[in-house]
């Protein structure tokens, strides 16, 4: 084996092979962009058959020449292309370029962020967009943060702290050295029924349990229902149940809508209760000049989850979590000889390992201060800004339309709809665009019946694909018919 091309170093043949790898790989990914598809349209078992006839451990390495003409031929024609304008599924954005460009530098350098002596630069980087983002946020001067893997990481960084900061707080319980209280199971957190589905499994994790998660029912909106957000805390308290927290939602994954932070931190702060808000999706609109105030109070959150790899347009993964006031990090930090040394850290070097669940993690902030940089506050507000415009758009046209209905005016870029037809004709229009016509929407209910969903993150998206998406609907809806006929 030739090991001076095996890494990436200052030897001239390691360069070289470098910009060889990159070049042919670059070239492979731009021709394979040749459809406007969201999707080829292969099924499952048809994609295990193409897949499966590749040996992954051959007993001699065939060479990235050999390997990459297989990637050229089997991975990226089935890729779904997220950077489509027929990508309209979930809460998954496409890149923009530039930020690609800083995923190669993320990977060639490979730093870890768990300690400065192996991310210098890149724990020093992160520390500024941190600061940043508290401030963009208005957080207050004794704020932090540290990135996370997704909304996922980020929800239950923001329930471990809301349960220790309870204990510590308001039960004089240190939770960090003495476990869990004899009362934990009486802890109560509550959230909109539409919350993510992050909270439940966090509730597990933190040793409360599903039954700790009450589900508030929403209004006309979509919106946690304030006045029954009351009603279940005054009934909790009368059983003898212990509220702790509430998971404020700024932006629901299916229709987009915002809690109403304002009212909602009266609601903790009137029952010494914790307030994290989910802002993974609707977090963006921070640097909407248009709409910036539908998220107005966020700054009254004790923590904030901020996805980057939704309405920012960057690479997965890409989170963060920021809280109010830095000691309510203080659960992650614990000191070891071989990593964090005390004595390191009094003498300026941070070790950001003490603030994160994560050990071994990616310098992700890279992307955000490479992004931010590029695109400034008006190129991100014109992002943001086009594609809540598109789903007012889409809104609209379905709206207005006899054959569709609609639920609830979109506050962000999501659009729930469905055709007035049977539940098996909206379930057969959603894989008949996937696996015909190469668009690809997404699928929810509501009142139990099926309903599909557009989550326009595409800034590029014009009205013409939309009204094209609307038409292939109707010829699927015509084709169908006119099969059931016959």
């Amino acid at each position: 084996m030739e090991f001076e091309k095996l890494l990436l170093t200052n030897n001239l043949k390691s360069k070289d092979h470098f910009t060889s790898v990159i070049e042919a790989t670059t070239k492979a990914i731009t021709s394979s962009l040749n459809t406007t598809l969201a999707y080829r349209g292969l099924s499952p078992d048809e994609l295990k058959k193409e897949l499966n006839q590749i040996e992954i451990l051959p007993q001699q390495g065939e060479g990235f020449d050999e390997v990459l003409t297989t990637v050229l031929k089997k991975i990226l024609p089935n890729f779904l292309y997220t950077s489509s304008k027929g990508y309209m599924a979930h809460l998954h954005s496409p890149a923009i370029i530039e930020s690609i460009a800083s995923e190669l530098i993320i990977a060639s350098f490979n730093q870890s962020m768990d300690s400065w002596d192996q991310s210098p630069v890149a724990t020093e980087i992160e520390l500024l967009v941190i600061d940043m983002l508290t401030k963009l946020y208005k957080l207050g001067n004794n704020s932090d943060g540290v990135f996370t893997s997704g909304g996922s990481q980020s929800n239950f960084s923001g329930l471990m702290c809301a349960r220790d900061w309870y204990c510590n707080t308001i039960l004089n319980h240190d939770v960090k050295k003495k476990g869990l209280p004899s009362n934990y199971s009486k802890f109560r957190i509550y959230t909109s029924h539409l919350s993510h589905f992050s909270v439940e499994k966090s509730a597990h994790i933190l040793g409360l349990g599903y039954d700790s998660v009450r589900k508030v029912p929403t209004d006309k909106k979509f919106k946690l229902d304030i006045i029954s957000l009351k009603l279940m805390i005054e009934e909790d308290l009368a059983k003898g149940f212990v509220p702790m927290a509430v998971l404020a939602t700024i932006g629901t994954t299916d229709y987009g809508s915002i809690d109403d932070i304002r009212k909602i931190r009266e609601v903790c702060d009137q029952y010494s209760m914790y307030l994290h808000s989910d802002a993974a999706y609707g977090g963006a609109l921070i640097l909407s000049e248009k709409y910036r105030d539908r998220i107005d109070g966020i700054e009254l959150s004790d923590s904030i989850t901020i996805d980057f790899h939704k309405m920012f347009l960057l690479p997965i993964s890409c989170s963060a979590f920021l809280v109010n006031d830095k000691k309510l990090l203080e659960p992650y930090q614990l000191h070891s000889d071989y990593l964090n040394r005390e004595e390191d850290e009094a003498e300026g070097y941070t070790n950001l390992v003490g603030k994160s669940i994560q050990t071994t993690r990616r310098f992700d902030a890279l992307k955000v201060w490479i992004s931010f940089q590029t695109q400034g506050r008006a190129g991100y507000s014109a992002i943001i800004d086009k594609c809540i415009s598109n789903a007012n758009t889409l809104y609209n046209m379905l709206d207005l339309a006899d054959v569709y209905e609609t639920i609830v005016e979109p506050e962000l870029s999501s659009v729930v709809f469905k055709h007035k037809g049977s539940d098996k004709l909206n379930k057969k229009i959603r894989k008949a665009l996937l696996h015909e016509h190469g668009l690809v929407i997404g699928q929810t209910s509501y009142n139990n019946k099926v309903y599909l969903k557009c989550t326009l993150l595409n800034p590029t998206v014009s009205n013409y694909e939309m009204l094209h998406l609307i038409k292939k609907i109707n010829e699927i809806v015509l084709n169908e018919s006119k099969a059931i006929k016959k």
